[in-house]
């Protein structure tokens, strides 16, 4: 019996395609062309263009498992163990969460004040002292380090990055030491910025976190891919601002008396991040930028 012709990709995404369709995913197009494109070896838009391009049995297995590993659930950057993120490609797992599209906005607005910094201090100033709570998979911080290399702006920036989980720090370190930057990049376990060199004594010129802000009772809710995602980085306590509080309330220590903390917060904690400010630091001034959706996305917090 003459062996079965080769399936050609089209066939194989719309296969993908009503599978997840069926499956409840959100984006089901988008996902059968990422996992088909990963079981290949080559990127999605060559997908796209060659859809009647013949796909090796090798491949079609794999995408076949991926088609099924996606179909319950898990995420399409946990099945390709990458996602890209402000235009650089992170290594992902459960030890962390996923980088979020809307989390680049910290990126930007730290790069802004950065470069800020850096324009109007003099050539022997102390170097500018950034710490990032939180920081998972490490896509803040190293996206950070990569975009200040670029402006050759690094030397200048003593960079710190902090989380509870080991787990989380070892793929942070892995990101880093990808990208480059592991050299520019201290690595510490610690709550907040409780131990360690986190509280050596010396000021930080910005405080950046992206931590846990879902309201507790919304965690199970979620789209089925979160159940995947560490517990840990999702849940925020009652309100969302549980942890976040819990770092507000490290400020007056920790931060230098021109110091400014960036924090990522949901998009409806506008009003309630301003409100938590005013009772834990009162007379510090706390306002929330946007995201390109017009949402409430960033709390900047100055020392009063």
């Amino acid at each position: 019996m003459p062996p079965a012709p080769p399936e050609n990709a089209g066939d194989l995404l719309r296969e993908g395609y009503d599978r997840l369709r069926a499956s409840g995913s959100e984006t089901p197009r988008l996902d059968a062309e990422l996992l088909l494109a990963d079981a290949i070896g080559v990127g999605r838009t060559v997908i796209v263009a060659h859809v009647g391009a013949s796909v090796a049995r090798e491949a079609v297995a794999t995408y076949r498992a991926s088609i099924d590993r996606r179909a319950a659930g898990e995420p399409v950057a946990y099945i390709r163990g990458i996602k890209e993120f402000f235009g650089l490609a992170f290594s992902v797992d459960r030890r962390a969460l996923i980088p979020r599209p809307e989390t680049e906005r910290l990126v930007e607005l730290t790069e802004a004040e950065v470069r800020r910094r850096l324009a109007s201090r003099p050539g022997d100033a102390p170097r500018i002292r950034v710490v990032d709570v939180g920081t998972g998979s490490g896509a803040v911080v190293v996206a950070l380090a990569v975009t200040l290399r670029r402006l050759d702006a690094l030397a200048a920036v003593e960079l710190l990055a902090t989380d509870v989980s080991e787990d989380a720090l070892a793929l942070a370190r892995e990101n880093a030491v990808g990208h480059a930057v592991g050299e520019a990049i201290e690595f510490e376990r610690s709550d907040l910025l409780a131990t360690g060199a986190a509280r050596d004594g010396r000021p930080f010129d910005l405080v950046l976190a992206n931590l846990p802000y879902v309201p507790h009772d919304a965690v199970p809710g979620l789209p089925i891919a979160a159940s995947y995602e560490p517990a840990l980085a999702l849940d925020g306590g009652v309100d969302g601002l549980e942890v976040i509080e819990r770092l507000l309330g490290q400020l007056p220590d920790r931060m230098a008396a021109d110091g400014l903390a960036l924090f990522e917060i949901g998009a409806d904690q506008g009003d309630l991040i301003v409100g938590a400010c005013a009772r834990i630091l009162p007379d510090w001034p706390c306002a929330v930028e946007t995201d390109l959706a017009g949402l409430p996305r960033v709390a900047r917090i100055e020392r009063a």
